[in-house]
C-alpha cells in the first residue's frame, strides 16, 4: 500500500458512491417537503395546529407552520435534515479514525510515511468538503421547488443561510464523532457520546429555555447555534457559524493530540 494522493483524496474518491446516495436522498426528502407547503398553509389547518400547546409544537419542532420560513424550518431544516445530516457526518467522522483502527486498516496507513496529523486533519477536511457540497446540492433542490411550492417569500440569500448552517451542524457532529473516535479508537464509545449529544442537544434547545434553572443548557446545545438565530428569516448568522465550526475544530484537535500519543491498534 503507498499513499499517492493526499488523504483527503483518497477519502472522497473511496465514499463517493455512498455520499452521492446520501446527498441524493436527503435533497429528495426536502424537496417532498417543500411540495405539501401549499396544503398545509391552509387558513384550516392552521388554525387547527395552533390549538396545540406552544411548548408542545416547539419540542416537536414545529412553529409559525403558516408562513414559508416557518413551514421549512419547521419540516426540512427542523428534524429530518437535521438528523439525517448528523447521521451522514456522525458515519463519516466515526469512520475516519474508530472505524479505521479498529477495521485494522489505520495500522496500514499509517506505516506509510504520512503522520497521525495529517490523517486526522485531512479526513476532517474531507468531511467538511461533503457538507460543503451537501449545501450545495440542497440548496439547488429546494430553490427548484421554492416556486412550484409558494416558498419565494424565503429568499435566495436566507435559503443558503439555512443549507450552510445546516451543512455547519453536520461538520460539528462529523468533529465530534472523529475527535472522540481518534481519541478513543472505539466505535462503540464514539457513536454512544454522539448519540447522547445529538438527543441531550435538541431536548436541551427546545426544552430548557422556559425553565430558568436550567435554562443555560440551551448554551451550550450545538442545535441553539444551528436555528436559533432562525437563518431563514434573518440570514446567516455569522457568530453561531463561527462558533461551530471553532468548536468542531478544537474538538478535533484535542481528540488528534490524544491519536498522537496513544498505541494504535491495541
Amino acid at each position: 500500500m503507498t499513499v499517492r494522493h493526499s488523504v483527503l483524496g483518497k477519502t472522497l474518491r473511496e465514499q463517493r458512491r455512498a455520499l452521492l446516495a446520501w446527498m441524493i436522498g436527503l435533497s429528495a426528502v426536502a424537496v417532498l417537503y417543500a411540495s405539501f407547503y401549499p396544503a398545509m398553509s391552509s387558513p384550516d389547518l392552521t388554525e387547527a395546529m395552533d390549538s396545540f400547546a406552544p411548548e408542545f409544537m416547539e419540542a416537536l419542532g414545529f412553529t409559525a407552520l403558516g408562513t414559508p420560513a416557518g413551514y421549512l424550518g419547521s419540516t426540512t431544516f427542523g428534524i429530518p435534515g437535521p438528523v439525517l445530516t448528523i447521521l451522514l457526518a456522525a458515519w463519516l467522522g466515526i469512520r475516519a479514525i474508530a472505524g479505521e483502527e479498529e477495521g485494522g486498516r489505520l495500522d496500514l496507513l499509517l506505516a506509510q510515511p504520512v503522520s497521525r496529523w495529517r490523517v486526522a486533519l485531512e479526513r476532517f477536511g474531507a468531511l467538511v468538503v461533503v457538507m460543503a457540497v451537501l449545501a450545495v446540492v440542497l440548496f439547488v433542490a429546494l430553490l427548484s421547488i421554492s416556486g412550484p411550492a409558494d416558498l419565494g417569500a424565503i429568499g435566495p440569500g436566507n435559503l443558503a443561510a439555512g443549507t450552510i448552517h445546516l451543512a455547519v451542524l453536520g461538520v460539528w457532529f462529523g468533529g465530534l464523532a472523529l475527535g472522540v473516535g481518534a481519541a478513543t479508537g472505539s466505535r462503540a464509545i464514539t457513536t454512544g457520546v454522539v448519540a447522547i449529544v445529538g438527543v441531550g442537544g435538541y431536548f436541551a434547545n427546545t426544552l430548557a429555555a422556559p425553565i430558568d434553572a436550567i435554562g443555560w443548557m440551551r448554551d451550550i446545545s450545538p442545535f441553539h447555534y444551528y436555528s436559533g438565530g432562525r437563518p431563514l428569516v434573518h440570514g446567516l448568522q455569522v457568530a453561531d457559524v463561527a462558533v461551530l465550526l471553532l468548536s468542531a475544530s478544537l474538538i478535533v484537535v484535542l481528540g488528534t493530540v490524544r491519536l498522537d500519543r496513544r498505541d494504535v491498534g491495541t
